[in-house]
């Protein structure tokens, strides 16, 4: 009877604590919300003479660089706008959000990099999502079409690169798993089954192939064309071929759960929960939960963090948390999710209303190898961490 009551005990301090922590959480939602519709709105209007252009950072010379829509960061601004049109309801948003993604029209006949899901999925299909409007759905399948031609089934998977082939053969990179959810979305609109083969062999690959033993993942794996077997593991954007770069382990974290989401096969949920183990368990995951931009970097702990990396990881946390079969670990990728939301809307990474350019975060790493984007808001770190409020407020406050 005592063992009884001392564990009914033990769940009503634990219900209570999370509770108390659910709480605190929906001023955190609310204010990074706020902030980032003020920041996105100022952007928008920013940049809505200049028809051609879409927001990634601020250049060298301390100005807002804006792209144009092949840039493989331009379809992240319109779906900032769909997430916050999403829970705001605000038609100024809406219009804004149209506008922004027609921007990137053209880009559903890319072929001449991976990229093309990223700005696609993004723009078309959270538009798709919100709207149904099927000139969006035409874009999103148009897109995979055009993005499946990278493909190669001797190497079964697709390529991301085209550049450097002096040194790669066949370059695949981890942030290419991002591109998968366009074929698998695709295929779920259209009935062309070919989209979802190629989604789960590129994914299966990656886990074969990508994937140390520690479940830390390589940036780039080159293939030879002949043989389809690996030919090179390094890196291009990471301290070194070994090291494990975080934005390189968020991206697996992130798109193992979104593929457990799309198909349900088990195997991809056990890779996310591994991966996910393997970032929470870190000894250099800092106390804040926002990482180093490479886990494995000599200059810790008086190195840069990296909240593009702590924002996709909030994301990927939250969805794994609702999916995962274990529950204490769903539970520890929820506070370590919630860890991070506080952290990036907290002064030290929130920007001020109006400043930074109208960016929502600061303190990004793109790629430090080569001194580039260091220290810097990213447009694809105010999309995932809009996305991770998002999915928050309906998922875990319900609201």
């Amino acid at each position: 009877m005592n063992k009884i009551l001392l564990f009914l005990f033990g769940c009503v301090i634990t219900f209570s604590s999370c509770n108390t922590r659910r709480s605190g959480m929906s001023e955190v939602i609310e204010k990074g919300l706020e902030r980032s519709v003020l920041q996105s709105k100022a952007m928008a209007y920013s940049l809505l003479d200049d028809k051609n252009k879409l927001p990634r950072t601020i250049g060298k010379d301390g100005k807002l660089l804006a792209v144009d829509s092949h840039d493989w960061t331009s379809g992240f601004y319109p779906g900032v706008l769909w997430y916050l049109f999403e829970v705001t309801h605000d038609d100024s948003l809406k219009y804004f959000a149209s506008e922004y993604t027609q921007r990137v029209l053209k880009e559903q006949y890319t072929t001449d990099n991976h990229d093309v899901g990223f700005i696609i999925s993004c723009s078309f299909g959270n538009g798709y999502r919100l709207t149904k409007n099927p000139q969006y759905r035409d874009v999103l399948v148009q897109a995979a079409h055009s993005l499946s031609t990278r493909y190669r089934e001797t190497v079964q998977c697709i390529r991301s690169w085209d550049f450097n082939q002096q040194e790669w053969q066949y370059p695949v990179i981890i942030d290419n798993m991002m591109n998968l959810e366009l074929l698998l979305e695709a295929s779920s609109l259209s009935g062309d089954s070919r989209f979802g083969q190629i989604a789960r062999k590129h994914a299966d690959t990656t886990i074969k192939n990508h994937f140390r033993s520690d479940y830390s993942s390589y940036h780039v794996v080159s293939y030879d064309t002949i043989t389809g077997l690996p030919e090179k593991k390094q890196t291009s954007q990471g301290f070194s071929d070994e090291s494990s770069w975080a934005r390189g382990q968020a991206w697996g974290l992130y798109s193992f759960t979104m593929m457990y989401r799309k198909t349900k096969d088990i195997h991809y949920l056990q890779q996310a929960q591994e991966i996910a183990k393997f970032i929470l368990n870190h000894p250099n995951f800092p106390e804040d939960k926002i990482p180093y931009w490479d886990f494995d970097s000599s200059e810790i702990p008086n190195d840069y963090r990296d909240a593009s990396a702590a924002a996709i990881m909030a994301s990927g946390f939250i969805e794994l948390s609702q999916l995962a079969q274990d529950k204490k670990l769903a539970e520890e990728c929820l506070a370590t999710a919630e860890q991070q939301l506080r952290t990036l809307t907290s002064p030290e990474y929130l920007s001020e209303p109006f400043d930074n350019h109208n960016f929502i975060l600061k303190h990004s790493v793109g790629h430090k190898p080569v001194r580039n984007e260091v220290d810097v808001p990213l447009i694809y770190a105010d999309y995932y961490y809009v996305e991770a409020l998002v999915r928050y407020k309906k998922w875990i406050l319900k609201e």
